[in-house]
C-alpha cells in the first residue's frame, strides 16, 4: 500500500551554477587538483617559466603565473564557460576525436569547476592584444575588462584563486590539514616538473620558497639533472638509461641500481606522452623486472616516460586525467619488463655509490672526537711483530700476522697490477669472509660469499634458458578446485606457464588438472601456486609467482653451492672472482638486493683520516 502512495519521481534541470559544484567535486577535490589544472594550462599554452605559489596550503591563496601564449579579452569571457576548450579542433566534418589529445587538458572543466568554487580572478595578455582581467566569485562573473599587465614576459596569464571551497564548506570538512596540502602540492609541482625538464618551475609556500628548478636542456643529460633535482642526487649518480622503441611505442628514461632501493614505492614515477600517471600495471612491470634483484619489501627507483601514438592510450579515463588505458596493454608492459631488464644487465657489476656513502657516513658519526690521543686496546693474547726482512726485499709468498690468524695479505709484487681493472687487484682476505682489494683510486671491500652466490646463480639461468625448464610429469593428476575466473585466468595463459614446466589443461567448471611441475621445484603446493598465479593475472597481467619461485629455489641452490665465508682463498683465487664478477652482469648485488663489495674512494678514505 504504502509503495502505491509513493509520488512519481520528478526530473528536474540543474541549476548551472549547481552543475559544476558538481562537475568540481570531480575534477577539483583538493587545492593540489586545483594546482595540477592550472599548471596544465600553462604547459598548453607553451610556457617556458612557471611559478606556483600557495597560502596555508592552498585553500586560502593559489597563484600560477605563467609567460604563455596568453588569452585575449574574448577568450578569457569564453574560458569559464563549461566545456569550452581550445585544445579539441573539430575536422572537416565538425567530428571532434577524443582518442586523439595532444594536450595535457582538453575537457573544458577545470577553470569553471574551480571558478564554482573559490574567488577566481585572471589577468591575461595575448599577442597583440591589451591585456585583460576576469573575475568569478563562486561562479558570478565580472567582466572581462582592461587590466595592468606584469608579468615576466610581453605574453603570459597570471591565475589568482582565493577561498578555495568557500562556496561548498562541506567540503572544507575532509581537508586533511595545511601541512598535508601543501605537501600534495608539492608532489603535483613536482610530477609535472619531471615530465617537463625544460621548463623552469618555482614553488612558495607561505612566502617561503619551496621548490626551485631552473630549465635545462632538451637530451637526455637535461633530463637527468632535472630528475636528480627532485628524486635526489643518488639516483642521478646511481641511475642507467633506458631506452627502446618497439611497434611505434617508445620507452625512455633512468632506473635504478638494485642495490639502491626504498622501503615503499613512491619513487616510482611513470609518465605516459608527457603526463604524469598512475597506474597498478608500473608496480607488476617492476617486480617483474627487479625480482631477483630485490627482496619483495624493498623498491627501486625509477622514472619511465612512455610515447606513443595518440590512438594508442585513452586519456580519458578519469576526470582528473590521472589515470590512463593502453590499447595494448600486455605489449607495453611486455616493453617496460624487457627494457628494464636489459638496462640493468648493461650495469654490468656495477653497485650503488651510496653503499660506500653509508659506510663513511657510520664511520664518521664513530670517529674519534678530534684533538683526543685515542689508542685501541691490545686484544687478548696480542704480541706485537716486526715485518719480516723478506718482505720488504719483496717476498713473493703470503703473510700471516701473528695473534690475527684470520687476515691474510699479499705481498705487493705477488698480486697483478691493478690499472684496468675496476675491481682492482687482491691485496688481502680478512676473516675468511672478505677481500681486500686496491684499485687505481681507492680500496673495494668484497663479501666473497654473496659474490661467488650471485655468480653461480647467473649461472644457472644461462643454462636454464639454454635448456630449457624440465618437466617432472605426475603419477597422479593434481586436481585443483577455484572459483570459475580464477581457472580462466590460469588457463588463458596456460601456454606460458608450460613454456615453465607447469602443464595446465581444464577440468569442469572451476577446476584446473595440473599434470606436470617444473622438475626444479620436487614437491610442491600446486593449489597455492595456483591461487598465486591468479591473484597475479588478475592485479598484474602476469604470473610472476611462478618466476619468482624459480629465481627462490635457484638462489638457494646457488647459497650451498657457492664459496663458503669462512673459506680460505690464495691470491690467485681471490683475483679470479674480481675478474669474473666483472664480467658478469648484475654481480654487484645479491639476490635480495644486498651490496656483494662496498668500494672506497681514496679521497673519501684521506677525509676520515684528516688528510683533506
Amino acid at each position: 500500500m504504502a509503495d502505491s502512495a509513493r509520488p512519481r519521481p520528478v526530473i528536474l534541470r540543474l541549476p548551472p551554477e549547481v552543475v559544476n559544484r558538481i562537475a568540481a567535486g570531480e575534477v577539483v577535490e583538493r587545492p593540489a587538483a586545483a594546482v595540477k589544472e592550472l599548471v596544465e594550462n600553462a604547459l598548453d599554452a607553451g610556457a617556458r617559466t612557471i611559478s606556483v605559489a600557495i597560502e596555508d596550503g592552498g585553500l586560502k591563496r593559489i597563484t600560477v603565473e605563467d609567460d604563455g601564449c596568453g588569452l585575449s579579452a574574448e577568450d578569457l569571457a569564453v574560458a569559464l564557460e563549461r566545456h569550452a576548450t581550445s585544445k579539441l579542433v573539430p575536422d572537416a566534418d565538425g567530428r571532434v576525436d577524443l582518442l586523439n589529445i595532444h594536450t595535457m587538458g582538453f575537457r573544458g572543466e577545470a577553470l569553471p569547476s574551480i571558478a564554482s568554487v573559490s574567488r577566481m580572478r585572471i589577468i591575461s595578455r595575448a599577442a597583440g592584444d591589451a591585456a585583460a582581467e576576469i573575475y568569478s566569485d563562486a561562479g558570478r562573473i565580472e567582466g572581462p575588462k582592461p587590466a595592468a599587465f606584469t608579468g615576466r614576459g610581453e605574453t603570459g596569464t597570471r591565475i589568482d584563486v582565493s577561498d578555495l571551497f568557500h562556496a561548498t564548506p562541506a567540503r572544507l570538512k575532509f581537508m586533511r590539514g595545511e601541512r598535508a596540502e601543501a605537501l600534495a602540492v608539492t608532489d603535483v609541482v613536482k610530477r609535472l616538473a619531471m615530465a617537463n625538464p625544460g621548463v623552469a618551475f618555482t614553488l612558495e609556500n607561505n612566502g617561503r620558497n619551496v621548490l626551485r628548478y631552473g630549465a635545462e636542456t632538451g637530451d637526455e643529460a637535461g633530463r637527468l639533472a632535472r630528475l636528480g633535482a627532485i628524486m635526489g642526487r643518488e639516483f642521478s649518480d646511481n641511475a642507467v638509461a633506458v631506452e627502446v622503441v618497439r611497434d611505434g611505442a617508445r620507452l625512455s628514461g633512468f632506473a635504478g641500481l638494485p642495490t639502491l632501493n626504498r622501503g615503499n614505492a613512491q619513487m616510482q614515477f611513470l609518465f605516459v606522452n608527457g603526463r604524469p600517471v598512475k597506474d597498478r600495471m608500473l608496480t607488476g612491470v617492476v617486480r617483474a623486472a627487479y625480482q631477483d634483484f630485490l627482496a619483495r619489501d624493498r623498491h627501486p627507483l625509477l622514472a619511465l616516460f612512455v610515447d606513443l601514438e595518440a590512438e594508442e592510450v585513452d586519456v580519458n579515463v578519469h576526470p582528473a586525467k590521472t589515470e590512463v588505458r593502453f590499447r595494448d596493454a600486455a605489449g607495453i608492459r611486455g616493453l617496460m619488463i624487457g627494457a628494464l631488464r636489459h638496462a640493468l644487465a648493461g650495469a654490468g657489476h656495477r653497485a650503488s655509490t651510496t653503499v660506500a656513502g653509508f659506510a663513511l657516513g657510520r664511520a664518521k658519526t664513530e670517529a674519534p672526537v678530534a684533538g683526543l690521543l685515542w689508542q685501541a686496546p691490545a686484544p687478548q693474547g696480542y704480541r706485537p711483530v716486526s715485518l719480516p726482512r723478506a718482505v720488504s726485499e719483496g717476498m713473493r709468498a703470503p703473510f700471516e700476522y701473528e695473534g690475527s690468524p684470520s687476515a691474510r695479505v699479499e705481498a705487493d709484487e705477488a698480486a697483478p697490477p691493478v690499472s684496468g681493472y675496476p675491481l682492482g687487484a687482491a691485496r688481502a682476505q680478512v676473516h675468511e669472509t672478505y677481500i681486500i682489494a686496491q684499485t687505481a683510486d681507492g680500496i673495494v671491500i668484497v663479501d666473497q660469499h654473496a659474490a661467488h652466490e650471485r655468480l653461480v646463480y647467473e649461472a644457472m639461468k644461462r643454462q636454464m634458458a639454454a635448456g630449457g625448464v624440465r618437466r617432472q610429469a605426475l603419477l597422479i593428476p593434481d586436481i585443483v578446485e577455484m572459483s570459475e575466473d580464477e581457472a580462466a585466468r590460469v588457463l588463458e595463459r596456460s601456454e606460458e606457464l608450460g613454456a615453465l614446466g607447469l602443464e595446465l589443461e581444464a577440468f569442469g567448471p572451476g577446476a584446473v588438472c595440473v599434470r606436470a611441475t617444473p622438475a626444479l621445484f620436487g614437491e610442491m603446493d600446486a593449489a597455492g601456486l595456483l591461487r598465486d598465479l591468479a591473484d597475479d593475472f588478475a592485479e598484474y597481467g602476469a604470473g610472476l609467482a611462478l618466476t619468482e619461485r624459480f629465481e627462490a629455489v635457484m638462489g638457494n641452490m646457488a647459497c650451498r653451492s657457492s664459496v663458503r665465508a669462512g673459506r680460505r682463498l690464495n691470491g690467485e683465487e681471490m683475483n679470479a672472482l674480481l675478474r669474473e664478477m666483472e664480467a658478469t652482469p648484475h654481480s654487484g648485488q645479491c639476490n635480495h638486493g644486498r651490496p656483494t663489495y662496498v668500494e672506497l674512494k681514496l679521497a673519501d678514505i684521506e677525509k676520515l683520516f684528516g688528510r683533506r
